[in-house]
């Protein structure tokens, strides 16, 4: 990443700009190169599939080197916001530290957040001093509600989860991360390092994925072309894009200058 560019969630500095997910890989030595070859420091897995009585013998952490990491556990699997604080609860109390991104589903069948329960767990878990990464649906207002309440990044879909459809509404994407003054992280719907890119063209601060990593042909592979495209899309983003125009405009003038627009 560009020197000096770094993220900042809840006043740790991260290099890396892609979150990764550790669910549905074909097998844990595929997991582990995966993370090596996406670079990311932030990984995330549901409190459900942690064993919270003994995290030494857990069949995923036993897997992932200690101390490099930063965890991100999600509340995966909670329909109100009262079970999303209770597997927040545990996770601390396991040692997984207070980092938690709160994931409230309010329809079986398309997996999207539930927006009341997802702001009500928000302003509970911040008070009781969580670092919180919500994660919700394109809604301005909401996004906007969800940094108010104390969010330490916002989490919006691209489109609903596992679906690798990409950004639907980079029209709403753009006016979120216009508002906002936390990190915003585009988590669920990417299909593909092409989405991870123009999201952050857009000026995500950050892209989270899983399945289109765990589930493509060459997990390892695919870990790296979004390492590559998060990377990428972010230089482009700082370095600014040329206006779009209607017409044609030609490169170098009738004057035939090496410098001409």
């Amino acid at each position: 990443m560009w020197h000096g560019d770094e993220l900042i969630i809840g006043g740790q500095r991260l290099t890396s700009r892609l979150l990764l997910g550790t669910g549905r890989f074909p097998s844990p030595a595929i997991l582990q190169q995966a993370i090596g070859a996406s670079g990311s420091e932030v990984l995330t897995f549901a409190v459900r599939r942690v064993d919270l009585d003994s995290t030494e013998d857990d069949s995923l952490l036993q897997h992932l080197p200690e101390g490099r990491f930063t965890y991100l556990p999600n509340t995966s699997g909670a329909s109100t916001a009262s079970e999303a604080v209770r597997l927040a609860k545990l996770a601390r109390a396991a040692g997984l530290g207070s980092w938690i991104k709160v994931e409230i589903s309010g329809s079986a069948r398309t997996l999207l957040p539930d927006p009341i329960e997802t702001l009500r767990a928000t302003e509970q878990l911040v008070r009781e001093g969580f670092t919180v990464l919500p994660y919700t649906s394109d809604d301005p207002i909401l996004c906007k509600r969800l940094e108010e309440a104390g969010a330490a990044a916002v989490m919006p879909g691209g489109s609903p989860i596992g679906t690798g459809l990409g950004l639907l509404n980079t029209y709403n994407l753009g006016l979120i991360i216009e508002e906002a003054n936390v990190p915003i992280i585009v988590d669920a719907g990417i299909g593909s390092p092409k989405d991870a890119a123009e999201a952050m063209e857009l000026g995500a601060g950050g892209i989270l994925v899983n399945t289109p990593v765990a589930k493509a042909n060459h997990p390892v592979q695919m870990a790296q072309a979004m390492k590559l495209a998060v990377e990428a899309g972010r230089l482009a983003y700082l370095a600014g894009r040329i206006p779009r125009k209607r017409y044609a405009s030609a490169s170098s003038t009738l004057e035939g200058s090496l410098y001409g627009s």
